[in-house]
């Protein structure tokens, strides 16, 4: 093999400017992962405000994400995705540089606020980015390592976080300042590194060509639904059931989430080079199969205490797998369906989306969750089915271009 060939092969097809970018993905979600499993006991046990104050401080973070994702994209599509990018960045820094030092609810409320508007930013700005700067057929390649970055760096960050927590209201500050820091030099790397690309031409109708892509739309609505399956009820509805129905403790659940988070980071690059060539609405599909079976195991793990722990763990690890499948081909897909000029729009859509997956599995499955745990998880493994089928015959209604993930030259 050439020295050439070598590089290239080590680089996984990947520019020296894409994977900077994606080292700076992963700065900032080590310091992401610091905070976020210490938010609410930050506020509630170092600065005293009560649980449901604590509790209304982070949920505006969401809101305002959720707020700000749909102003983001005609912004991406005037500006460019690396400005937005790096004024989320800015936002993100400034937010959780306030909650270090947020004595009084009404300073956390401004600080959420400032975060949660970056948070929305990001997010669509952020896969622009990625799906700008990368070759349409590296797309998939350039999102599987920023998948992989995201839950190394969230993984070692909480990991290192309990040690700093440890330390009471100094150790929270300093791990809300250090996420500020890190957001900050994600900040650097892009001014430094990253070239603005040629703008496209503007496309008239805005938001009104996102609403009658019907392939888009359909996509838009098995979002929602594999995100409330694969990462809200595993994310928020399980650690309770396992906690409060099966009796495990919370070292325990810990281990969980680091099986999920694991399983990305291993799994992540071989499933994207498995998709080459493949159709993506199977990926998909398949996405969905595994997650209805993730969902069955965790209501078999409420039916027999010795094997419970085990059935949750495979749980976990099979969503990771899952999670990997679903997401080596959305962004691409997104991408390949938007027109140039209307990128950062259709990236804010499907962010919107993920938002709003994220909202519904702890909204509408906690209350049902202390009544009957089993309708909880049953109606999520109907909810991934159905996503499924949906994939499968959206098929037909997509560019022939779309329908297979291309196998990089």
């Amino acid at each position: 093999m050439t020295r050439l060939g070598a590089a290239r092969r080590l680089g996984f097809g990947l520019s020296r400017e894409l994977w900077l970018v994606e080292a700076g993905i992963f700065l900032n979600m080590l310091g992401y992962g610091g905070v976020l499993p210490f938010e609410i006991i930050y506020l509630h046990d170092a600065r005293g405000f009560s649980l449901g104050v604590a509790g209304l401080v982070v949920g505006t973070i969401t809101g305002a994400a959720v707020v700000t994702a749909a102003v983001a994209g005609p912004l991406i599509d005037r500006f460019g995705a690396r400005v937005i990018t790096v004024g989320a960045g800015i936002a993100l820094a400034a937010g959780y540089a306030g909650l270090a030092f947020a004595r009084l609810p009404g300073y956390a409320f401004a600080a959420a606020a400032l975060a949660g508007a970056g948070n929305g930013a990001l997010n669509p700005s952020q896969s622009t980015l990625l799906v700008t700067l990368a070759r349409s057929d590296r797309r998939h390649r350039a999102t599987a390592v920023s998948r992989v970055a995201t839950n190394a760096g969230i993984g070692i960050g909480g990991a290192l976080g309990g040690l700093v927590a440890a330390r009471g209201l100094t150790g929270f500050a300093a791990l809300f300042l250090f996420n500020a820091v890190t957001y900050l030099a994600y900040v650097c790397v892009l001014v430094a590194v990253v070239r603005d690309p040629a703008r496209p031409r503007p496309v008239r109708g805005g938001y009104r060509v996102v609403a009658r892509d019907r392939p888009l739309v359909r996509l838009l609505v098995i979002n929602v639904a594999m995100i409330a399956v694969g990462w809200g009820v595993f994310s928020w509805l399980v650690p309770p059931y396992a906690r409060n129905e099966i009796g495990i403790g919370t070292p325990l659940i810990g281990v969980l989430l680091l099986a999920n988070a694991a399983t990305v980071v291993v799994a992540q690059v071989p499933v994207a080079k498995l998709a080459e060539g493949r159709r993506r609405v199977v990926m998909i599909a398949a996405a969905a199969s595994i997650f209805v079976a993730a969902c069955l195991l965790v209501v078999a793990a409420g039916t027999s205490s010795r094997a419970a722990y085990a059935a949750l763990v495979t749980a976990a690890i099979a969503v990771g797998v899952g999670e990997c499948f679903y997401t080596t081909v959305l962004t691409p897909l997104v991408a390949d369906l938007a027109p140039a000029g209307l990128r950062g729009r259709y990236m804010a859509a499907m962010g919107l989306a993920w938002w709003t997956g994220l909202a519904i599995a702890p909204t509408l499955g906690t209350p049902l969750l202390g009544r009957s745990p089993v309708a909880v998880f049953a109606v999520a493994a109907a909810a991934a089915a159905a996503a499924g089928v949906s994939a499968l015959t959206l098929e037909r209604k997509l560019p022939g271009t779309s329908r297979l993930t291309p196998v990089p030259e």
